[in-house]
């Protein structure tokens, strides 16, 4: 895929194969956008099959849901029709349980958003999908990808929703986390700071705000999804970790998984 800049820059064809209200929302969202173009969409899954072969679009939005043919299928299919040459799958779905992200990501989709949300979250994620930052369009390595991938996974999983602040703090925090274990140990004198510089606000804003990211976990109930994540009863309703604790959790499970 070539590299989208401002001195050479081609539009990303999306494709939105959903039956739900998303589709609109996201065709009228991304025909706004001078650096995408929506090549078609579909409620069907046959038909979606169908069109995104013959039209080669280079991202498909999807919902796992549809009639005829699911989003599981599609990607089985699509796999078998056009190999590697089959283009970027970016499940939107409202199946949110972690047997589904897995088998999602298992099937190669390159990242699995968990509806309700934002044009500007699925955005993103496209820019994450073409290796592209938001200040230097340089291509991500596919090893932080990758990581960045299984993070968001755990976070749909345990129920963290994307558009809040302390969802980037902490994915941020669990990723200083690896490459620097130690830091664990000094969480408000080097942690916290550290986020706080790069998204210009303050460690005690930083803190807050993962602290809440955690709590809203607890408070969706999702308590064996996290459990089932580091593979022991490990927490209960009413025992909630602390934010060092959680960061050091997946930090540690993506260390023991070679990420």
């Amino acid at each position: 895929m070539e590299t989208l800049n401002n001195s050479n820059r081609r539009k990303i064809k999306l494709y939105i194969a959903d039956n739900t209200d998303f589709k609109n929302k996201a065709i009228s969202y991304f025909e706004t956008k001078e650096n995408y173009e929506v090549v078609g969409s579909s409620e069907d899954g046959q038909k979606s099959f169908i069109d995104i072969c013959a039209l080669k679009p280079d991202v498909v939005l999807m919902e796992c849901v549809l009639p005829n043919l699911d989003g599981f299928v599609i990607m089985d299919k699509l796999t078998e029709r056009m190999g590697i040459n089959r283009p970027k799958i970016i499940v939107v779905s409202s199946l949110s349980h972690e047997g589904f992200v897995s088998k999602a990501m298992n099937q190669g989709a390159s990242y699995f958003i968990c509806k309700p949300t934002t044009m500007e979250i699925v955005e993103q994620r496209i820019i994450d999908v073409f290796g592209l930052s938001e200040k230097k369009e340089e291509k991500q390595k596919p090893k932080n990808r990758l990581l960045e991938e299984k993070i968001s996974n755990i976070f749909i999983t345990v129920g963290i929703p994307a558009h809040i602040k302390g969802y980037q703090f902490l994915r941020e925090a669990i990723k200083m986390a690896i490459d620097q274990p130690e830091i664990i140990n000094s969480i408000t004198k080097k942690l916290y700071p550290a986020i706080a510089e790069k998204f210009d606000t303050s460690s005690s804003k930083v803190e807050r705000a993962i602290r809440h990211a955690i709590e809203v976990a607890w408070n969706r109930g999702k308590i064996e999804n996290i459990n089932s994540i580091f593979g022991l009863k490990v927490y209960t309703s009413n025992d909630k970790p602390t934010n060092g604790e959680f960061i050091a959790l997946v930090a540690d499970k993506m260390i023991i998984e070679g990420v």
